[in-house]
């Protein structure tokens, strides 16, 4: 029955996109299983290596958004006066459309999961399993604030919006009745946008065929109704006839059809009703624009087109690649970095990409002694106190596991760049390429640990190169290479290995070592018990391959800062002796 309900939904899919000019030329779209949702597979008969063609009018963007006649003006109001994104956009009209009984988008919503394996979508218990992590604090904190966006905003409009196309339910809730829409049916929409939407180059002249933009900054409304909107990220496009980077407005929004495309990767491991699959095969398609219609004889279309020299032979799946990704979530700038596990709900074992976030609040300066000073300094130099320590930094370390071609370049410091201190005596550190830890994390925890004498010396440090008037501000390299001068490596090292104990004994507290989370995997391999229960689920296996990750991380870098500490203070012994 389940997968009767699956071929009814794609059938009726199918023919929506033929309705709305959507070709499969050289693909099938096809149902898998449960775990792994819907896939685009080759059918053969692609010659030119184009799979499927979608028109760009079919793209759920904020422009799409903005020109509906049932949510447009609602949002619109919101959007010209700041209170919402391009995002929110997306993510309302995903809300509403679903919820509507009438929906033109249907065919295609009804395609869409209905379960997640990012945490954003585990239950407490098996969040608990992260706890100590970044990710673990990292969910929390994006919960709390899509559920204050919700009770804030998204309820009230959405009903209204439901209210306004017909549905009593809603408009009862106008009246004193209980609302329709659910938290879970915005985190839901949420989740829909992050784990699908492409950062799509939309021709300039298919955004401005109704006019000019009337504003500009990120977003931009055209007369018309007609809105661009300029985002931050990447996207694959190339080819003479292809939408160029410069002649194109970047907009992030779904493609029906094309978004059914799954990551490449041998080594992925999936969660349950994860969008993305387990392949065999690297990325074996990329998506461009074709703004012409030279190429499809479609005018502004997207269309699939296959990435090898060689077609692809028989009936295989057609994958794309999201790129180099690390395990890790991490905050930088208080903004959430959603990464794998985190956004798109699959974790990868061994992860070359991975990383591991070290992070010194800056609330904590201000109960220091010489406050003021230390955060002076740490403005001037442009203080960097969140550093995410890649694994492959480990390569050129004390401790590398493997000899490895990468990063063969000897570390840089600033005091080999033209900055002459008069009374300058420290020389580089003869471990300084061996170092992992980059130099600017290094010269911000040089300022933390500063002592009252240091601070008075990178003062009188810097009154040689700018004077004793301030005639004018030092640069940051001058502000590091007297930070350097005056402390040195110990302090700072210090401070690296307290943060990465820290860190350790918080990964640790309630799940315990890696050996423990290694015998925890080993069992949870034997599938099922005696009596067919499941040993143990996906996203619990999932969480414990990620924690035992970023443990294993800590624990490397750890030994690094260690040993680093070891030689830094063996050679300050030696040069106070001599």
């Amino acid at each position: 029955m389940a997968m009767a309900s699956e071929e009814t939904k794609l059938e009726l899919f199918l023919q929506w996109l033929n309705v709305n000019g959507a070709e499969l030329r050289g693909c099938k779209i096809k149902y898998c299983n449960s775990s792994k949702g819907f896939g685009i597979f080759s059918s053969n008969d692609a010659p030119d290596g184009i799979f499927l063609v979608i028109p760009l009018d079919l793209a759920i963007t904020p422009m799409k958004v903005l020109e509906d006649p049932l949510i447009g003006p609602a949002c619109r109001s919101m959007f010209e006066e700041g209170e919402v994104d391009d995002r929110f956009l997306v993510m309302v009209f995903l809300t509403v459309e679903r919820l509507r009984k009438n929906s033109t988008w249907k065919p295609y919503l009804d395609m869409l999961p209905t379960e997640f394996g990012s945490t954003l979508w585990f239950s407490d218990g098996d969040l608990l399993e992260l706890k100590g992590t970044t990710l673990y604090r990292a969910t929390e904190l994006l919960k709390k604030s899509l559920k204050t966006l919700f009770d804030e905003k998204v309820k009230k409009l959405v009903d209204k919006l439901l209210a306004l196309d017909g549905n009593p339910e809603s408009y009862n809730f106008l009246v004193g009745f209980d609302s329709q829409v659910r938290f879970e049916d915005f985190l839901w929409a949420n989740s829909i946008f992050w784990t699908r939407a492409l950062n799509i180059p939309f021709p300039s002249s298919y955004v401005f065929r109704t006019g000019q933009p009337e504003r500009e900054c990120g977003s931009s409304n055209a007369p018309g109704g007609s809105t661009t909107t300029e985002l931050n990220g990447s996207s694959q496009v190339s080819g003479s006839e292809s939408a160029s980077q410069a002649d194109s407005i970047f907009v992030e929004g779904l493609v029906p059809g094309i978004d059914f495309c799954n990551h490449g990767d041998s080594h992925v491991i999936l969660l349950p009703f994860c969008k993305t699959l387990c392949l065999d095969i690297k990325a074996a398609a990329t998506w461009e624009v074709d703004g012409s219609g030279s190429l499809t004889g479609t005018r502004f279309s997207m269309y699939l087109l296959s990435a090898g020299v060689i077609p692809i032979q028989g009936e295989k799946e057609i994958s794309i690649s999201y790129g180099a990704k690390g395990n890790e979530s991490s905050l930088i700038s208080l903004e959430l970095v959603q990464e794998l596990l985190f956004l798109y709900g699959f974790i990868v074992k061994d992860n070359s990409d991975d990383y591991l976030m070290l992070h010194y609040p800056v609330e904590a300066i201000s109960d220091m002694p010489f406050s003021e000073g230390k955060l002076l300094l740490l403005e001037e130099q442009k203080g960097e106190l969140r550093c995410l320590l890649t694994r492959n930094l480990l390569d050129n370390g004390f401790f590398p596991e493997c000899t490895s071609p990468r990063g063969t370049k000897s570390r840089e410091y600033d005091d080999d760049q033209g900055v002459d201190y008069k009374s300058a005596r420290r020389k580089i550190p003869s471990f300084a390429n061996k170092l992992v830890f980059p130099e600017k994390f290094l010269t911000a925890l040089r300022t933390v640990t500063m002592t009252e004498s240091k601070l008075q010396q990178v003062f009188s440090l810097l009154e040689e190169v700018v004077g004793s008037g301030g005639e004018r501000r030092p640069s940051e390299t001058e502000v590091r290479t007297a930070i350097w001068e005056a402390c040195g490596n110990c302090g700072a090292l210090q401070l690296i290995v307290d943060l990465l104990n820290m860190k350790l004994m918080e990964l640790e507290e309630g799940s315990g070592t890696e050996e423990s989370d290694a015998e925890l995997l080993k069992k949870g391999e034997g599938g099922a018990s005696s009596n067919g229960s499941v040993l143990m689920s996906r996203k619990k296996w999932a969480s414990i391959v990620y924690r035992q990750g970023q443990k294993e991380l800590t624990r490397r870098f750890l030994r690094e800062a260690e040993h680093a500490l070891q030689l830094a203070l063996s050679e300050d012994t030696a040069k106070t002796s001599s």
